[in-house]
């Protein structure tokens, strides 16, 4: 058996997706002892690792030193680092002082020290590492890689759920896990004019502005808030077409094979643009409210 440990943070400013896809990563370890080291900042999601018994390890910043620490306390075997804060230079220095294997979640080519790294997302290419890592990696990239819950396999095993009832469209709207770029009520004001929309607003109570949106909601009629949900992949099999940014959503999106507007709301979200666009699935480059309303005639 062997000690994991997983180095990474979530809060209203960074979102929760770096936890949750690591939650589906350490399920590959069933047998083995896993530990979270990550600091307790505004809108953390610390609490879902401690619903599943995960042990847990508050940390004061990203010392390199406070690290170290934990490590040893543990006796790890292998880090798992999920953290655009953590360099190339920080990961040398970890494998010289504890020698522990270096797991390393990458989504946008940095240089990397690592045993192993691991690009997920659908846009992943193992030949832009090669330059990237130390020669004897082990570089992990793609489709075949692809981190995803298993109520998306369930929810694929089923098949397209969605039902077209009085001509009402169902569509699944998502911003992240905190909707840092505070558009989601935007967007609703453009489907407003769409009386046949009816929208499944999906957030989570990192959301630095979830009373507004929850007042914003109850004035309407056809709009659900999904709060913290467990059901995010029976919301999009349910959908007739997803809002969404080019971000890791885009890889469940895909895999269920929902229609979709995606909406780049972050740098880091770039190479994900780019593979939508090149697909000429429809991506806007910032938020619009004409571009919106002219990507929607493609679903009314």
């Amino acid at each position: 058996m062997q000690n994991i440990l997983f180095r990474a943070n979530s809060s209203s400013t960074i979102g929760t997706g770096h936890i949750m896809r690591d939650f589906v990563l350490a399920e590959q370890f069933k047998d083995d002892n896993i530990i979270f080291a990550t600091q307790d900042l505004p809108g953390n999601i610390n609490y879902k690792i401690e619903e599943r018994n995960y042990a847990i390890e508050i940390i004061n910043s990203n010392d390199l030193e406070e690290l170290v620490g934990i490590i040893k306390k543990y006796s790890i075997d292998m880090i798992v680092i999920d953290h655009y804060g953590i360099d190339y230079d920080f990961e040398k220095a970890l494998k010289e002082i504890t020698d522990v294997t270096i797991f390393v979640l990458d989504d946008t080519y940095e240089k990397h020290y690592c045993d192993i790294l691991l690009n997920h997302n659908v846009y992943g290419d193992s030949i832009k590492y090669k330059s990237l890592v130390p020669e004897n990696s082990e570089i992990r990239c793609g489709l075949k890689y692809t981190l995803l819950r298993n109520e998306f396999i369930k929810e694929k095993q089923k098949g397209r759920q969605n039902k077209n009832d009085n001509n009402q469209l169902n569509a699944f709207i998502s911003m992240g896990g905190t909707d840092h770029s505070n558009i989601i009520i935007q967007i609703l004001e453009v489907l407003k004019e769409t009386p046949s929309i009816y929208a499944h607003v999906v957030t989570t109570t990192a959301n630095k502005r979830l009373k507004e949106l929850e007042k914003y909601v109850c004035s309407r009629n056809n709009i659900t808030l999904h709060i913290n949900s467990n059901s995010i992949a029976q919301l999009m099999n349910n959908a007739d077409f997803a809002i969404v940014p080019p971000s890791v959503t885009i890889n469940e999106i895909l895999y269920l094979g929902i229609p979709f507007i995606a909406i780049q709301t972050a740098e880091n979200q770039k190479y994900m643009y780019d593979f939508i666009k090149n697909l000429n699935f429809i991506i806007l480059k910032k938020f619009s409210i004409e571009e919106l309303k002219y990507s929607l005639r493609e679903f009314n």
